[in-house]
Parts: C-alpha cells; sequence; structure tokens
C-alpha cells in the first residue's frame, strides 16, 4: 500500500483510521529488523578464521543465507532483540490517535 508524500501527510495519516496504520508500522519495523539481522549474520559468516570447510560449496552458501534469512525473520516477529518494537514505538508518535 502507498500514500502520495506531500507537505500535508500529516492530513492524510489523520484521515485514516489509527489501528490499520498501525498494524502496518508494526509490520514494517518487523521486517527492517529482520533486514538489520540479516546484515549481521551476513557480516559475521563473512569472517574467515582460517578453517578448512570439507562440505562448503555454492550449495552450502544458498543454504546459510537461507537458514539465516529465516532464523532473521522469526527472531524479528518474536520480538526477542526488541529493535522492531523500539522502531514501531519511535514512528508511532507520528500517527493518529485512537480515539476509540
Amino acid at each position: 500500500m502507498s500514500y502520495p508524500i506531500n507537505p500535508t501527510g500529516a492530513k492524510l495519516l489523520a484521515e485514516r483510521d489509527a489501528a490499520p496504520v498501525r498494524n502496518e508500522l508494526r509490520e514494517a519495523a518487523q521486517q527492517f529488523e529482520a533486514i538489520l539481522l540479516r546484515q549481521m549474520l551476513a557480516s559475521a559468516r563473512s569472517t574467515d578464521f582460517g578453517g578448512n570447510d570439507l562440505f562448503g560449496g555454492e550449495g552450502e552458501a544458498t543454504f546459510r543465507e537461507m537458514r539465516d534469512a529465516r532464523f532473521a525473520e522469526l527472531t524479528a516477529q518474536s520480538g526477542q532483540l526488541g529493535f522492531a518494537t523500539a522502531i514501531e514505538n519511535q514512528l508511532a508518535r507520528f500517527l493518529p490517535q485512537d480515539d476509540n
């Protein structure tokens, strides 16, 4: 879902129901946390300690990337690290208040 960006963007948000917007914000924050975790895992895995990998290869590297991506998604959804919650809370200040 995309919304036009203009100087009266706050007015466009105010016209929308707050609950769906908050849900979208939560999902986006979790996705951002998953991306951050994938980057952290990729960076950690790129470190070479000089060991020989007996079963290495492109297939194993692909599997490792897929495993790391899934791990990052599950961790972000669980809220264990709290990055998504912190991002959501910071950005929620700019959402319309739910009067229900």
